[in-house]
C-alpha cells in the first residue's frame, strides 16, 4: 500500500466518521461494502491516488466510524459522506464509486445531491427500488438480506460467532477465496467489537425504506455518466447490465472475469482497467 495514506476522523452530520485520504487532485469518493471497511480499496488506492485525491471513509456504523443507534437509511448515510467531502474537498464535485452496501449509499449521494456528483460507479449491487433489486431479493443466494433484517434475532445468533459467520459470508461470494480471506482479520477487528454487527445489520434493515425512497428518485434519471461493474461469477451480473436504462441515459457496463462479488480485492488490476478510463472521461 502507498505510504501516503493518511487516516483521520471528522464529526459530520451528527456522527463521527473515520476515513483515509491519499493523493491530490479532484476528489474521488470510495464507499466500501459489508463486511468490509475502507480497507477493501487497499489494492487500488495507490494507483487511483496518482490522479485523484482519494477519500475512502468507513461509513456510519462500520470500521472505526461511530456506531449510532439510528441513521442507517441511505439518504442519511449519503448526507454523512457528502458532509465529509464538504470538510475535505469543499465546493468540489465528486466522482463517487461504491461497492455492495457502499453502492447503495453511492446511488443516494448521486440522486439526492445531483449538483455535487460528476460521475457514479456502482460495483456488483443493484439499486434498491429497481426491478433488478426485486429479482435479486428472490434469489436464495441472498438469503442474508432477510436474515440481517430480523432485529435481535440476527444479533443473537451471530454473537460470539462473528468469525465463523463472516468467514462463510466472505468465502462463498468469492471466485478466488484465497485472494480475499487474508483481509478477514482486519474486518473482524471492528465487526466483532461491541455494536459492530448490530450497526451492520441496521444498514440492511433500512433497505425497504431505501427502496421506497429510490422509486421516487428513479423517476428523474441521473444526468451524469454511470458505470456498472459486475464479477463474472456473481449472481448480480445479468441484473446489473439490465438495470442500466433505469438509472439514466449514459450508463455503461463492465464485466470482470475471474471475480465474484469482491471485485476490488479479487481482481484489482482488471477493476482498474474498467474504472480508470471511465473516471478520466467524466
Amino acid at each position: 500500500m502507498s505510504s501516503d495514506i493518511v487516516h483521520g476522523k471528522a464529526d459530520v452530520n451528527g456522527t463521527r466518521l473515520h476515513y483515509v485520504t491519499a493523493g491530490t487532485g479532484e476528489p474521488l469518493l470510495l464507499l466500501h461494502g459489508f463486511p468490509q471497511t475502507w480497507y477493501e480499496w487497499r489494492e487500488v488506492i495507490p494507483r487511483l491516488a496518482e490522479h485523484y485525491r482519494v477519500i475512502a471513509p468507513d461509513y456510519r456504523g462500520a470500521g472505526d466510524s461511530a456506531r449510532p443507534v439510528d441513521g442507517y437509511d441511505k439518504a442519511t448515510m449519503a448526507a454523512d459522506v457528502v458532509a465529509l467531502a464538504d470538510v475535505l474537498a469543499p465546493g468540489e464535485r465528486l466522482r463517487v464509486v461504491g461497492h455492495d452496501m457502499g453502492a447503495f449509499v453511492a446511488y443516494s449521494v448521486a440522486a439526492h445531491h445531483r449538483d455535487r456528483v460528476r460521475a457514479l460507479g456502482l460495483v456488483d449491487a443493484p439499486v434498491p427500488g429497481t426491478a433488478a433489486w426485486e429479482e435479486l431479493r428472490s434469489n436464495p443466494r441472498v438469503w442474508h438480506v432477510a436474515f440481517h433484517g430480523a432485529r435481535d434475532v440476527a444479533e443473537m445468533l451471530v454473537a460470539g460467532r462473528e468469525r465463523a459467520y463472516l468467514t462463510q459470508f466472505y468465502e462463498l461470494r468469492a471466485h478466488h477465496p484465497h485472494l480475499v480471506m487474508p483481509a478477514l482479520d482486519v474486518y473482524l477487528r471492528t465487526y466483532a467489537a461491541p455494536g459492530g454487527m448490530r450497526a451492520a445489520f441496521e444498514a440492511y434493515r433500512a433497505l425497504p425504506q431505501d427502496a421506497e425512497v429510490n422509486k421516487g428518485l428513479l423517476r428523474t434519471p441521473l444526468a451524469i455518466p454511470v458505470l456498472l461493474v459486475a464479477g463474472a461469477s456473481s449472481n448480480s451480473a445479468p441484473l446489473l447490465e439490465a438495470m442500466g436504462p433505469d438509472l439514466g441515459p449514459d450508463v455503461s457496463f463492465a464485466l470482470v472475469e475471474e471475480a465474484g462479488h469482491w471485485i476490488p480485492e479479487e481482481q484489482p488490476a482488471a477493476f482498474l482497467a474498467a474504472l480508470e478510463p471511465f473516471l478520466a472521461q467524466a
